[in-house]
This record gives C-alpha cells, structure tokens and sequence, in this order.
C-alpha cells in the first residue's frame, strides 16, 4: 500500500515542529486520536507531533478493516510500522495509552530503527489473573465482559466507560469517553475488544531494548498498581512514575501531571 494510502487509512495528523523528534502518539480501546488534545500543545513547540486512528477507530478508512488482521495486536503494531514507514520516522519516540503501549513494545520488534523510545501510559501485558500475577481480574469477569459487550455494545458502553475513566465527580469526563466507545462500530468494537482484553503480552516484554518510561495512576480499576510493577520489573532500565491520577485514562483527567513526566522523559533523550 503507497504511503498517501496508508495516511488516509489510519487519518495520519501531523502537528508540531516539522524539524523536531518525531513523537507518535496511539490510542487504546474504543478511543480515536481526539484523546491526545490536552497533551499536543505540550509537545507541539519542541516535537514533531504524529497522530493517528487504528483501522476501525475515529475517522480511519473502515473498509480497511479486516478480522483475521485485528484478532492480534501484531495487527494493530503493523498499523504503527506502515504509519511509521510511511512518514519515513527514524527513532520516533510512541507513546501509547492503555493496550497501545503493548502495540508500542510490538512495532518496535517488528522495525528496529523506527522507535526508539517508549512512553506507556497506563498499560497493561495481560488483564487476567494468573499464579503469581495480578491483572485486575478473573478469567469469569473478562468472560462477562465480553458476554455483555457482544450482547449490547452500546449498553455496555454506558455503564463501563465511567468506570473505566474514574473521576464520578468529573462526569463529563466518562460521558466523552461512553461517546467515543458509542462512536465505533459494534462488531468492529467487539473484535479490537477481544483482541485487548484476551491478549498476554507478559512475554513480550522482555525484548524491548529502547528507553521505556512507564505512567501509571494511583488509582486505575483496569491496570492497578501491581501491574506497573511488573511491567517495570520486565523491561531493563525502565522508569516507573506513579502520577496522583485517578481513573485509566489520565491524559484526560490529570493532564498537567501526565504531560510533565512525558516531557521530562523526551528532554531527558535529547
């Protein structure tokens, strides 16, 4: 696929300073590339800045959409490496939120050369509980998840988006995220559903060789703090920040904090 196609495909946003380090910003689950608002003028003046929707997200071509493709996250990480080739970014620096930063630690396996750094923002290799792991839940609860999902997707939406967002006191906080998971298209949401919350990345990431700063929040019912642990302990090097941010998604709802420790990572690359 040209490279012109691949920017239409994914509706590739190039902002920022067109001579500085390229920084590639994704998006998770349900989300499109409008959840990175409030950090884009953070990284604007310094960087230059990449946005982009996974096929099936925001404003991406859906026709590109392809099952067998998004069954695994190597689909999405081919998204981020065809993204990636075509700008042609060498060392770009990803920053991936929630089940984006495993497609981060993916894409830069798949294209040594064109990520060279990793910012994860609250992430998590495996939702599941296993002996000696905590992911926050039961084999019984991702199966109930997902029986809801598929049953009502927009349903679903309603009562898991505010849960997942955090903040009651902030409602208009989990009312854009219930609209942008409503936003998307049910059987699309259900495969990139599957596809997140089945995966077990845990594996995966004792490959990544780049700088690698983690974000977790103090307070997160989808990726609670065990689980930055791990990911710290896995990836040689690493850097570990607990922000005083409440809820999965604190490019929202704690942005100062979230985009200081982003900031203070880059400047400490250049």
């Amino acid at each position: 696929m040209a490279g012109m196609d691949i920017l239409r495909r994914n509706n590739v946003t190039v902002t920022g300073n067109p001579s500085g380090p390229a920084v590639v910003l994704a998006h998770g689950f349900g989300c499109d590339q409008n959840m990175w608002r409030l950090t884009v003028p953070a990284l604007a003046d310094a960087y230059r800045v990449v946005l982009f929707d996974y096929v099936g997200s925001g404003r991406s071509d859906l026709s590109a959409f392809r099952e067998e493709r998004y069954a695994v996250l190597d689909g999405y990480a081919q998204d981020v490496v065809e993204v990636c080739e075509a700008l042609d970014l060498r060392e770009a620096v990803f920053v991936g939120h929630s089940v984006s930063a495993m497609v981060g630690v993916l894409a830069a396996r798949q294209a040594p050369g064109r990520v060279g750094a990793l910012v994860m923002v609250a992430p998590s290799p495996c939702y599941i509980d296993d002996d000696g792991y905590r992911g926050g839940f039961s084999a019984q609860d991702i199966d109930e998840l997902l029986a809801s999902l598929e049953a009502n997707y927009l349903g679903w939406s309603a009562a898991m988006a505010p849960v997942i967002m955090g903040n009651p006191e902030r409602p208009e906080l989990g009312e854009e995220l219930t609209n942008s998971f409503c936003a998307t298209e049910p059987d699309i949401a259900r495969v990139f559903a599957r596809t997140t919350f089945l995966s077990d990345s845990r594996g995966d990431l004792k490959t990544v060789d780049v700088p690698t700063l983690i974000l977790e929040c103090a307070q997160d019912v989808i990726a609670p703090r065990e689980v930055g642990a791990f990911v710290h302990a896995q990836i040689p090097g690493s850097t570990l920040v607990t922000l005083d941010a409440t809820g999965h998604c604190p490019q929202l709802s704690a942005p100062e904090a979230t985009n200081r420790a982003i900031t203070d990572f880059l400047a400490e690359l250049r």
